[in-house]
């Protein structure tokens, strides 16, 4: 199959030294004689609709998303048909939660090569949250509570552009959930899994249904999060004072708060989740609103892409 390669490319990734970085790699393309196209992002929700455009047409399409979390976020939700795509990625991120869970560690240079290399793929769990009369996809986690508080605020966080000049961005979901804990309102609701489990949840701290073991910059929420077993692993907080919570975050930046009281990590292929008050739900940390039911679902081997080395 000839490829022409739809590279769709978010230049204000971290900070704006993205811009550095793909002028390296389409020195690449254009050195190898790649047939490609580009597609540069001009303001938020642009990828969803370059990716609606491209794959209006029913044929294969072999996309290519150079940027962060959030641009995958915007692109997984403009595509019209999984199916129909070989979804590459290119982390120029500053979070990159999405490259660390698929355990991309490569300069971008070198995974542009083995994505042109490749000639098998590999297909990996999406999620789908639905909310409010409207449902989206994504890749890393979706989540209710503090944790999409915490996104809501960094999407627009002076302190996230002054970090990542120091290549400290990664440190705003951090100081912002700690500044969240404390000013989130206290909101009771209950939890209902596919196979019939139901929690009843006092003071909910968070939801976060998990796709991928991290979020928020490397927090591994779900440490055993598998996008191969067709389940979301969800980790529930809640019902513990906030002190206590707040004593127990360096355990979750280590991953060892699975038997914490108050942390609770499930396995389902679905979770519905009814809060008796609205509470921040965001998906890949892009704001979903303020939600009081939410639905969160797994979509076994939706996502295909090229297998790297």
């Amino acid at each position: 199959m000839d490829k022409t390669y739809d590279f769709i490319v978010n230049l204000h990734s971290r900070t704006g030294k993205a811009k550095e970085i793909w002028e390296s790699l389409e020195e690449i393309l254009t050195k190898d004689g790649v047939s490609y196209r580009i597609h540069i992002t001009e303001y938020v929700g642009h990828a969803t609709k370059i990716a609606e455009d491209l794959t209006a047409d029913d044929a294969y399409h072999f996309l290519v998303v150079a940027g962060g979390d959030g641009t995958i976020n915007e692109v997984l939700n403009g595509i019209r048909d999984l199916s129909k795509v070989s979804f590459g990625y290119l982390p120029l991120g500053s979070a990159n939660d999405f490259a660390r869970g698929l355990h991309i560690t490569a300069e971008p240079e070198v995974i542009l090569r083995q994505i042109l290399a490749s000639e098998t793929e590999d297909a990996y769990d999406l999620g789908q949250v639905c909310c409010g009369g409207q449902t989206r996809r994504f890749a890393i986690s979706a989540g209710a509570g503090i944790d999409a508080a915490v996104c809501r605020e960094a999407l627009t966080s002076r302190l996230k552009v002054f970090l990542n000049r120091f290549h400290l961005g990664k440190l705003t979901y951090g100081l912002l959930t700690v500044a969240e804990l404390f000013r989130a309102p206290f909101v009771s609701g209950k939890v209902e899994l596919t196979d019939g489990r139901k929690f009843h949840m006092k003071n909910i701290i968070f939801t976060a249904a998990m796709n991928f073991p991290c979020e928020g910059g490397g927090v591994p929420m779900a440490p055993s999060a598998d996008a191969h077993d067709g389940k979301l692993s969800a980790c529930l907080v809640y019902g513990i004072p906030r002190f206590l919570c707040l004593c127990a975050f360096p355990f979750l930046i280590a991953g060892k708060h699975e038997n914490i009281r108050g942390f609770e990590i499930v396995e389902a292929e679905e979770l519905h989740v009814v809060f008796d008050k609205p509470m921040v739900v965001h998906a890949d940390g892009e704001d979903c609103g303020d939600q009081t039911d939410v639905t969160f679902r797994c979509l076994p081997g939706a996502l295909h892409m090229p297998h790297l080395d």
